[in-house]
């Protein structure tokens, strides 16, 4: 994955709050600082360069200072600062039930979702039976994957330790799914790989660089 210009000052932030009594939080991160331009990353989404007084997916920018945004959802002001846990505010339902991703120039479905309602980078893998996940991510999100089963694994440097445990849920846009089945692996991955345990809760039509994921009934 190449790496985002220094220009942006680029640190991808990762986390959610929990609005009180929401259904769900509406996740919000600092990617970087581009001029008078906070670059945003809204529930998963690509980040996008909006101005003070500008709004993006409902996330109004108030001010955009050196390393730092002051953002308004339905009335509810935060700041998100560059190199601290980003937030989550206001409330909006999983409810949806298409997503509609478009491959990279190499031909991969990558993007950004949340696990457990933390920011997390997904690529779709037809091939795996389960969600996989790399151990320092799964230490970023929190997951305790220690409590969950056991299992050994192949690994380039020999046989290692792997996890076996489900996520609460999986989100990406505005579709949820829940009780997700997972493997948590010993070694680093750059992306979370998502599998059949998610993949198999949708019906998949692939055309050409558009893969459109809809949920089953």
């Amino acid at each position: 994955m190449a790496s985002p210009r220094p220009a942006l000052l680029a640190v991808l932030l990762t986390g959610a709050l929990w609005a009180p009594g929401a259904a769900w939080a509406q996740a919000v991160s600092l990617a970087g600082v581009l001029g008078s331009k906070a670059l945003l990353v809204v529930d998963g989404s690509a980040p996008r360069g909006v101005a003070a007084g500008e709004t993006h997916q409902g996330v109004k920018v108030l001010s955009v200072g050196r390393d730092e945004a002051v953002i308004e959802i339905k009335g509810t002001r935060s700041t998100v600062r560059l190199g601290e846990a980003p937030v989550s505010v206001g409330a909006r339902a999983g409810g949806g039930r298409k997503i509609v991703l478009m491959s990279d120039s190499r031909g991969h479905f990558v993007n950004q979702g949340l696990i457990n309602g933390r920011v997390m980078q997904f690529m779709v893998d037809t091939g795996a039976t389960t969600v996989a996940i790399g151990k320092p991510d799964a230490d970023r999100m929190g997951l305790e994957y220690q409590t969950g089963q056991p299992v050994r694994m192949n690994t380039a440097n020999g046989v290692a330790q792997g996890w076996r445990i489900r996520l609460n849920s999986v989100r990406i846009g505005e579709v949820e799914v829940f009780n997700v089945d997972a493997i948590v692996t010993p070694q680093a991955m750059p992306y979370v790989l998502l599998g059949n345990s998610f993949l198999g809760s949708f019906q998949m039509t692939r055309n050409n660089d558009q893969m459109v994921l809809e949920k089953r009934h």
